[in-house]
């Protein structure tokens, strides 16, 4: 008798009292309706931002993904975008100029400037335009030539120096103009 209850015990499931099944049935229906509100809230998700954060908008991405940098291409011959020697010591020169910091001759004192002015205008341009010491090239700014040629004589004028200041490139279209 022992034989015929073990196969009968092989045959049993795992619910083995009334209790059991009615959690089945409840489970069985239960898990596959939550399932199925969970995915349907998965995928209406989308891009949706907490309240005040702008990180998505796409004005927020494009700032994101612009480039680092950009070419700007300029007309040399444009006299009148070119600024003047005072602004390019303002806007490039005066940080380090105006206080001394890192060696640099202060504005209008003719004692420092005195031993440089002698090498004449065409040194202190190569100086400026190429560095020298802690001076970055063009102290660090984004000038033409022309335009480190005035900031320059602006700063040698202001120590004493009587250069002129730097004539503008003629145009390259208008020498070839017809007349």
């Amino acid at each position: 008798m022992s034989d015929s209850h073990e196969a009968h015990d092989a045959h049993e499931g795992p619910i083995k009292t009334p209790k059991q099944l009615i959690w089945a049935v409840i489970a069985s229906f239960v898990i596959p309706i939550v399932v199925i509100i969970l995915l349907t809230n998965y995928v209406a998700m989308g891009d949706k931002t907490g309240a005040g954060s702008k990180a998505m908008d796409a004005e927020a991405i494009a700032k994101r993904i612009a480039p680092v940098g950009r070419v700007e291409v300029k007309d040399a011959s444009d006299v009148s975008a070119l600024k003047t020697g005072e602004q390019v010591y303002q806007a490039a020169c005066a940080a380090c100029h105006n206080s001394g910091a890192a060696g640099a001759p202060k504005l209008a004192d003719t004692g420092a400037w005195a031993a440089r002015i002698k090498t004449g205008y065409d040194t202190l341009l190569n100086s400026a335009l190429k560095g020298k010491g802690a001076m970055g090239a063009q102290g660090g700014g984004d000038y033409s030539d022309v335009e480190i040629g005035r900031a320059v004589v602006y700063m040698s004028n202001q120590a004493g120096a009587k250069f002129a200041e730097p004539a503008v490139p003629a145009a390259a279209g208008a020498a070839s103009a017809p007349k």
